[in-house]
């Protein structure tokens, strides 16, 4: 089982014929991932990597059934992007780009309360991958293999890192999700883990934050009101000064709030076993 994507899940690339679009198409393609279509204004009735491409959205999904999306647009146009598949009924949007203005991620965000049914992962994000099955987004398959670890990250690199790392140790991962580290994001830490919670087949969980907002807290209080993974969360940032940002847009200490301190308390509170080294993850797993 996974979460998100499976086998069956029928996906199309909105952007697919750019020069990012292609290279990623390819690699999910290689895969397994149901890639059915793809999006380039101006370029619809063309083929692209075997596959259909479109003008629309709305023409990919009523041609393909396609339920999924993986967005490689610029960042002008990639507001416009989400706004587009879930207006044509796309229920998982995965927007990889990066650099969109806070302001329009808010206009996006409202846009998409009337599409509910409507997921976003993202923006800024590595995507996720279903070892063995398939992927939307950047994750290497090469650092994955099949298990039963659910693993949840902001940070691109440390995702990449920490699967490398569960897999070396024979920890295989059931989904692998890259929310992102922008401000304002589709998908949160307690989204994700509330689905692996639904999964059966995940029996573990690995939870890797940052400093900035309170994602992680949110996501410590609903695993303290109980759950049934085996859970390690990590933190990074702890030597972080106040009031700059470190790498992502959303990772910045305001005062007492959004602490890698009082995000790892939270967790502590939560009895959730913390990492104090990325190192550390794979033995308090085990």
């Amino acid at each position: 089982m996974s979460i998100l994507l499976d086998a069956s899940t029928r996906v199309i690339v909105q952007g697919i014929t750019g020069r990012e679009g292609s290279f990623h198409t390819e690699q999910m393609q290689s895969l397994g991932t149901r890639v059915v279509g793809g999006t380039s204004p101006g370029k619809g009735g063309s083929t692209h990597l075997g596959v259909p491409v479109f003008n629309t959205v709305a023409e990919a999904v009523a041609k393909t059934e396609a339920t999924a999306s993986g967005i490689f647009v610029p960042p002008p146009f990639a507001p416009d992007a989400i706004m587009e598949a879930a207006a044509a009924g796309i229920t998982l949007i995965v927007c990889i780009t990066e650099g969109i203005p806070i302001q329009d991620m808010i206009r996006v965000k409202d846009f998409l309360r009337g599409y509910p049914a409507a997921r976003l992962l993202g923006p800024n994000c590595p995507g996720l991958i279903t070892p063995g099955v398939g992927k939307i987004g950047i994750i290497p398959q090469r650092i994955t293999r099949p298990g039963h670890v659910g693993l949840v990250s902001r940070s691109g690199t440390l995702t990449y890192e920490v699967g490398s790392a569960l897999s070396a140790a024979g920890l295989g991962q059931s989904t692998i999700v890259g929310i992102g580290g922008d401000p304002v994001l589709g998908l949160s830490f307690a989204d994700v883990v509330q689905l692996f919670e639904q999964d059966r087949d995940t029996t573990q969980l690995v939870v890797i934050g940052e400093i900035g907002g309170s994602d992680e807290e949110r996501a410590a209080e609903l695993l303290g009101r109980g759950s049934r993974l085996k859970a390690v969360a990590f933190i990074s940032g702890r030597t972080a000064p106040e009031g700059k940002r470190m790498g992502h847009a959303g990772a910045i200490i305001s005062g007492n709030r959004g602490t890698a301190k009082s995000k790892e308390e939270a967790f502590r509170r939560a009895g959730v076993a913390v990492a104090e080294t990325t190192d550390e993850i794979v033995s308090l797993l085990n």
